[in-house]
C-alpha cells in the first residue's frame, strides 16, 4: 500500500516555487505596459480634451509604480535575468517613451506639427538610446543584470517622463492654463532638454546605497519642507513636478561640481609624454 502511494506521488509534477516567482515581477511589468497602451489609446482619439489628457497621465503614473515595484520584486525573490532586464527596457519604451511623447504632442506641441512631430520623436528616440546604453552597461557579460551602481549615467526615462506626465496632472488641476499658447515654446524646451539629459553624460545618482549621514538628513530635510511649501504655495499636483525637477537639478550640480576634476585629469593625461619607440 505504502509502495502504491509511493508511486503516485512519485508520477506527480512538483510545484517548482522558483520559476513561479520568477514570473510576478515580469507580470508587474506587463502592468506597466498596459498602462501605457491604455494611455496611448486615450490621447490618440480626435478630440482629446483636457480631461483625455489627465486620465491618460494618471495612468502613465500608475505605469511608474508599476515601474518601480517590478526591480524590487526581483531583488527580493531573486529572479533578476536577463530577460527580465530586456522586457523592462521595452515596456519603459512603451511607457515612458511613446506614450507621454504623444501626449505632449496632443496637448501642446500639435501647434507647430513638423517641429512638434521632431521634438516628440527625439524625446522618444533620446529614450531608446538610452535604454540600451543602461543595458549595455548594467548587463554582465552572460547579459544578467549586474548589481546597480551608485550613479546612472543619463536622465532615467521614467523621471524624464514623469516631468511631462507631472505637467499634464498640474495643467488638470489649473484648468488647463499651463496648456496655453503662452506656454507652447516652454513646453517645446522642456521637451528637448530631457532628451538631451537622457542620452548626456551626466551621472545621476540611483540612490541604491544612501547612507544615512548629515547630507542625506539635510537632502531630505530640504526636499520635505520645499515640497510643503509648493503644496501650500501653488496646487498639491506640482509636487511631482517639484521633486523630479530637484532630482534632475542634484545631478546636473553634482557635474558641474566634478567637472574642474575631470579637466584636470584631462590635462594631467594630455601632458604625459609618449613612450619611446624601443626600435
Amino acid at each position: 500500500m505504502a509502495f502504491r502511494r509511493w508511486r503516485r506521488n512519485r508520477g506527480r509534477p512538483r510545484l517548482d516555487l522558483r520559476k513561479t516567482l520568477f514570473v510576478l515581477p515580469n507580470l508587474i511589468t506587463l502592468a506597466s505596459i498596459f498602462c501605457g497602451f491604455n494611455a496611448i489609446r486615450i490621447v490618440a482619439k480626435d478630440g482629446a480634451s483636457v480631461d483625455d489628457f489627465y486620465r491618460a497621465a494618471v495612468l502613465l503614473i500608475f505605469a511608474m509604480l508599476f515601474d518601480l515595484m517590478d526591480g524590487r520584486v526581483a531583488r527580493m525573490t531573486k529572479t533578476q535575468s536577463a530577460f527580465g532586464l530586456q522586457i523592462d527596457s521595452l515596456a519603459d519604451v512603451v511607457s515612458f517613451g511613446v506614450a507621454p511623447s504623444l501626449l505632449v504632442y496632443k496637448w501642446v506641441l500639435y501647434r507647430h506639427p513638423v517641429a512638434g512631430l521632431l521634438t516628440a520623436f527625439m524625446f522618444v528616440a533620446c529614450g531608446a538610446i538610452r535604454l540600451a546604453r543602461f543595458n549595455v552597461l548594467s548587463s554582465a557579460p552572460g547579459g544578467t543584470p549586474s548589481k546597480p551602481s551608485k550613479y546612472i549615467v543619463g536622465l532615467p526615462i521614467p523621471p524624464a517622463s514623469g516631468i511631462l506626465i507631472s505637467l499634464v496632472v498640474a495643467n488638470h488641476a489649473v484648468g488647463g492654463a499651463l496648456g496655453g499658447e503662452q506656454y507652447t515654446y516652454a513646453i517645446f524646451a522642456v521637451t528637448v532638454l530631457l532628451s538631451l539629459f537622457m542620452v548626456s553624460n551626466i551621472k545621476f545618482r540611483s540612490f541604491k546605497d544612501l547612507k544615512f549621514n548629515t547630507g542625506t538628513v539635510l537632502l531630505v530635510l530640504f526636499t520635505l519642507g520645499s515640497s510643503v511649501f509648493v503644496w501650500q504655495r501653488y496646487k498639491p499636483q506640482f509636487v511631482l513636478v517639484w521633486l523630479l525637477s530637484v532630482y534632475i537639478f542634484i545631478g546636473i550640480l553634482e557635474w558641474i561640481r566634478a567637472l574642474p576634476g575631470r579637466l584636470r585629469g584631462l590635462m594631467a593625461r594630455d601632458s604625459v609624454p609618449p613612450a619611446a619607440d624601443p626600435g
